[in-house]
């Protein structure tokens, strides 16, 4: 059977056992505290907590995960072996309340011997026998059904039966909640298959567990204790990989004598064979026993497995929607990337080929998980993107390498350089320690380590933000908003009185302002009490629920008086109408991008709404318009909105939940017409067409692979359309054009401009090349180095740049000085050769000097730094600068 067969048959198999098949989760996690989807469980945990309703009692599936960070992280194992990955498919079978531990391990024993004909005698299981100290008891039940299965066979229990502790044994979900004893399936793959179970739990390639069956029958007290579930549950997961590298390994159980490997699949075999057609180097399956110390073999067959693995990874999480980027799991996303275009490089591997590679993971797997055929063209534009820009990274980073190499004493690099490398020029720490590593050197990782938290604290320190931390000084519990639907005239009694430096805080029992949360501000508006108006000026809210009205010092109030409360009702129309339209935006890019787009954050106010997502590239302009023509239609069709509280365990399936909020057991579930449902606590109009006018204001990148929209609707849209129309008057009137007219007249001025800017540069360049001609015969040679210094006339910094490399590239000289003049002040450069550098000579310090000389600003490295000056310059005298 190759994998898909593997599959379907154990999708089937559990499907005539009465299973309900369900689809794979996104690789991007529900729960906060993960990376990324890493277990089959992960889709069902709401189910084990007892937070979401049980719609079926028995569940199967194939499970895409990814094991590359955090608790279960596999990506540095990855390509030392041939059984560690990245991404694997997790087959998994359920039982919610249903059958246990009988049925599992009947089930499991009949796919595995009936159906897929695995060698009885190759088979070992293991069972949990709690070392001192740890929880529960010894798994008797397991036990015993396992020796009657082993008896039954003519196979001895105390040979194919072993005892296991926590470590291996027993599955906990967290600290606390469900967990139970596990007993994992082993096969032996030694070449006479008589290992007696000796190589179990081993770390051997010739003895791999392929299944683990987990009992969830306890529940685990914060104080340590474990008390039994209601409702005993069974969760099971197989590696895909595994079984199916196992069977093509040994074809079909009848040939041992072969190393095993997950790679012998078809499901990398496709891949390898792209590798191959693209470098001309082969797979031959060869397994370093030394990784200091490997052959040219075992460092190609090293490579083709990491490039194999991460391809896959990639492709499946780019899929679901996860880009690479700067933090969390999309550095991961992007570390897996940069750490196979390393790989890529040892097999001479053609740039700009991942998409290649992507296209056969695309074409494989697509009809397994569609998302990828959908997700495909966002898929190959951010691989190549990535693999683009590291390139270039990765070429400006080697050579800087190399020089630190060359000047490296005693084998250690120290950790001021490699931090000058990575902060300076982006090139990942990981990567230079690899390749260190390859040249048998050492990085101080201490000293980069110290120099990276001093930039943090630097950084830390120099934002300087001012807060008010009220909120664990409230007593009190949760406020009672009235505010969806009452503004004004609300009465209410002072429950406390909050002073701060600047401003005093009211907490009131109920109330009708709406407290800044889930992006949309707090509401202004004004308190009524004994004749004397106060404003208020925002409203804040705590963890508790507790909603803080922000006023005035030195109010006279008092705890217990009356009140009537005030919203400032039209600034709070804007702010629903804002957020209503973020709702239907969302959908919109949804609809229009793709079903990767996921919320990244969101401000609401009076004034526009901001809404970040995950996209990798900018959006065309005939996406935005296509964003706006269908905001647009849906206020036209002034479809209703509305709210509703249900139990959180009760949330449509096709409601969106944002995932990194924290919810109660009640939400609120927000529906625009038949197009949008999502939870949200934030307030809304009453229907579509009251938002008016929909317009996109601007569209821009904040990180790598995020973006940004600002928009407007309502009033401020209106001013917005105003203000772009009084903007096309006033061209009109200034060029003496009509409507039509004015955009021809501008790219005429444009091309004027452009027209006498490049004569204008023709005749500098032939000044320039006079000038540096003439600096260059006027070298000055000392201490066995020539330098040259010199003023230009410039339109750019660039333009100087661009003069010093040429000048240290053809070896014209080995430092380089050069001053241009610019409309305003000028700016000086300075270029250091390696042999410069060599000598002590460092440009940065030299660019320093210059600065104090003329009272300017500048900064850089050893190689390359620059200095602005406020004034232009005639000419400068290196001797007063006793640079040499």
């Amino acid at each position: 059977m190759n994998s898909a067969e593997l599959r379907q048959s154990f999708l089937n198999f559990f499907k005539e056992k009465q299973h309900k098949i369900v689809s794979s989760a996104s690789l991007l996690p529900e729960s906060p505290n993960l990376l990324f989807t890493n277990a089959g469980m992960n889709q069902f945990t709401p189910i084990l907590l007892e937070e979401r309703a049980i719609q079926f009692s028995r569940a199967a599936d194939t499970q895409k995960c990814i094991r590359a960070g955090g608790k279960h992280n596999d990506l540095e194992d990855v390509g030392f072996d041939t059984y560690h990955h990245t991404f694997f498919e997790m087959l998994g079978n359920w039982s919610f309340g249903d059958y246990f531990k009988k049925e599992s391990i009947e089930f499991a024993w009949e796919l595995l011997t009936k159906i897929w004909h695995f060698p009885r005698k190759r088979l070992y299981v293991t069972v949990y026998s709690p070392g001192e100290g740890e929880p529960a008891e010894f798994d008797w039940e397991a036990y015993q059904y396992w020796e009657y299965i082993f008896e039954k066979e003519g196979l001895s229990p105390a040979v194919h039966i072993l005892k296991f502790g926590k470590k291996e044994n027993f599955w906990m979900m967290g600290d606390t909640g469900p967990c139970g004893p596990c007993s994992e399936i082993h096969i032996d793959l030694t070449e006479d298959g008589n290992s007696q179970g000796q190589l179990v739990n081993r770390d051997s390639p010739f003895c791999i567990e392929i299944w683990n069956l987990v009992f969830m029958q306890f529940n685990a007290q914060a104080d340590g204790t474990f008390i039994p579930l209601k409702s005993k549950h069974v969760d099971t997961g197989m590696g895909l990989e595994r079984v199916a590298g196992i069977i093509k390994t040994t074809n079909n159980f009848s040939n041992f004598s072969s190393y095993p490997s997950n790679y012998n699949s078809d499901l990398f075999i496709g891949i390898f064979d792209k590798i191959t057609a693209l470098c001309g180097k082969t797979y031959q399956g060869t397994v370093a026993t030394n990784c200091e110390s490997m052959v040219e073999q075992e460092k190609i067959d090293f490579a083709f497995r990491v490039i194999a693995d991460h391809i896959r990874a990639l492709t499946f999480a780019i899929g679901d929607g996860i880009l690479p980027g700067n933090e969390g799991r999309h550095y991961v996303l992007r570390k897996i990337l940069r750490r196979a275009i390393i790989f890529a490089k040892r097999l001479r591997f053609p740039v700009g080929n991942f998409t290649i590679l992507a296209e056969v993971v695309i074409e494989q797997m697509a009809p397994i998980f569609p998302e990828l055929q959908c997700n495909r063209k966002i898929i190959l534009e951010t691989i190549g993107a990535e693999e683009v820009m590291f390139e270039k990274t990765l070429n400006r980073g080697i050579v800087l390498l190399e020089d630190i190499f060359s000047r490296t004493k005693d084998g250690e690099i120290s950790g001021h350089d490699a931090f000058t490398l990575y902060d300076t020029y982006g090139f990942p720490f990981d990567l230079m320690q690899l390749i260190a590593k390859e040249r048998g050197l050492k990085i101080n990782e201490k000293n980069f380590q110290d120099e990276l938290e001093m930039q943090k604290k630097r950084a830390r320190d120099a934002q300087k933000k001012s807060q008010i931390v009220v909120t664990d000084e409230v007593l009190n519990g949760a406020t009672q908003f009235i505010g969806y639907g009452e503004f004004e005239g609300i009465e209410a009694e002072i429950l406390q009185i909050i002073p701060t430096n600047d401003a005093t805080f009211l907490v009131v029992d109920r109330t009708p302002f709406y407290g800044e949360m889930g992006g949309e501000v707090g509401d202004t508006g004004s308190l009524f009490s004994g004749g004397q108006t106060i404003p208020i000026v925002d409203t804040l809210r705590n963890s508790q629920g507790t909603f803080l009205h922000k006023t005035v010092r030195n109010v006279a109030l008092n705890i217990g008086e009356k009140v009537t409360l005030n919203v400032n009702i039209a600034r709070r129309m804007e702010i629903q109408r804002h957020h209503t339209a973020t709702h239907i935006m969302h959908e919109a890019l949804r609809k229009i991008l793709g079903g990767h787009i996921k919320q990244c954050g969101s401000y609401v106010s009076e004034c526009g709404l901001r809404f970040d997502f995950n996209h990798f590239t900018a959006l065309t302009q005939n996406e935005l318009r296509s964003v706006e023509d269908f905001v647009n239609t849906i206020i036209l069709k002034n479809l209703s909105v509305t709210a509703k509280e249900v139990p959180f365990k009760e949330i449509p399936a096709a409601c969106i939940a944002h995932f990194n909020e924290k919810y109660g057991e009640m939400v609120r579930v927000l529906s625009i017409g038949d197009i949008s449902m999502e939870l949200c606590g934030g307030c809304h109009v009453s229907s579509t067409g009251e938002l008016g006018i929909f317009k996109i204001a601007k569209e821009s990148a904040i990180a790598a692979g995020i973006r940004r929209i600002e928009a407007v609707v309502g009033h401020t849209a209106k001013e917005y359309v105003d203000c772009h129309i009084a903007l096309v008057n006033e061209l009109e009137r200034q060029f003496s054009a009509k409507n039509d007219e004015v955009l021809m007249k501008i790219q005429h001025l444009r091309q004027t401009k452009n027209s006498l800017e490049r004569r204008l540069r023709t005749i500098l360049e032939k000044n320039n090349r006079q000038i540096f001609n003439e600096v260059c015969q006027r070298a000055i040679y000392e201490n066995d180095l020539k330098k040259i210094h010199g003023v230009f006339e410039i339109e750019t910094h660039n333009d100087l740049r661009s003069l010093g490399t040429l000048a240290i590239k053809k070896e014209v000289c080995d430092i380089a000085i050069l001053a241009g003049n610019l409309l305003e002040g000028a700016v000086v450069t300075v270029n250091c050769s390696p042999k410069g550098v060599e000598k002590n000579y460092d440009a940065s310090r030299i660019a320093q000097q210059i600065a104090e000389k003329f009272g300017g600003k500048g900064g850089g490295n050893f190689a390359f730094a620059t200095v602005n000056v406020p004034q232009k310059l005639e000419s400068f005298d290196l001797d007063s600068l006793k640079i040499f």
